[in-house]
């Protein structure tokens, strides 16, 4: 049996991997998932960013934490960004 060369070396017969959509999430962005939802849908709203981000479904209203490489992983499409979030009054010079 031949050694395995995986990370060392490059092997020809090993599977290419999945392309993952990278972009900045932002709060109240609306994606399109890769899988169906129990309840039909595949549009979700992301309503928490940190370690893990959390989505809302927009069929049954589930709130599901995913972890980082999970979300992205699992994400088809951006359907439309979330606004932006506007300075706070605070950080006005006077």
């Amino acid at each position: 049996m031949a050694a395995p060369c995986w990370p060392f070396i490059p092997c020809p017969w090993r599977r290419i991997r999945l392309v993952t959509l990278q972009y900045d999430v932002t709060v109240g962005d609306l994606v399109e998932l890769r899988k169906l939802h129990p309840c039909g849908s595949k549009i979700w709203r992301v309503t928490r960013i940190g370690a893990d981000i959390g989505i809302k479904c927009q069929g049954c209203g589930r709130h599901v934490m995913l972890p980082r490489r999970g979300y992205f992983k699992g994400v088809k499409k951006v359907l439309e960004p979330g606004a932006s979030q506007p300075a706070a009054a605070d950080d006005e010079p006077r």
